[in-house]
Parts: structure tokens; sequence; C-alpha cells
């Protein structure tokens, strides 16, 4: 897991973003997907991610995101209770 989380900050400091923006970016561009639910505690924490919806990750990034944190199946069965 550290490793993981190693990678996938190192990804996300060279796709020059924190890590949740990221997340919520991937999040995004995943089919069936229309938004994302936040909780920002303050106001600091909600402006950090306003510009999510406008990130376009790129083919191969999203490959590499997979490759560290790889899918456990197809969306939403794979998901469901």
């Amino acid at each position: 897991r550290a490793d993981q989380l190693a990678g996938f900050a190192d990804l996300c400091a060279g796709l020059g973003h924190t890590p949740s923006v990221i997340a919520l970016s991937w999040l995004l561009h995943q089919p069936g997907v229309t938004a994302t639910i936040i909780g920002p505690a303050d106001s600091a924490q909600l402006a950090s991610v306003l510009d999510v919806p406008q990130i376009q990750l790129r083919t191969d990034d999203l490959a590499r995101i997979d490759a560290i944190f790889p899918p456990c199946g197809a969306a939403p069965e794979a998901y469901a209770w």
C-alpha cells in the first residue's frame, strides 16, 4: 500500500495537482459518473477542488492510475454489495 500511495503521489505531482484533485478528476472520467460528492470542511478545501471539472486526464494518465490501483471489476457489478 505504501508503494501505491507513493506512486500515486508522484503521478499527481507530475500532473501539478494534489492527490485529492486527481482522484476526483479520475472519478469524473469514469463512465456513468456525472458528479462527485465532496465534503469540504472549509472554504480553502472547497476552493482547492473547484477546477476539477476542467482537468482533462489523458488516456495514459488514466492507465497509470489503473496500474497503481488495479480495478476490481466492471462497475457497477464489482462495487455492489
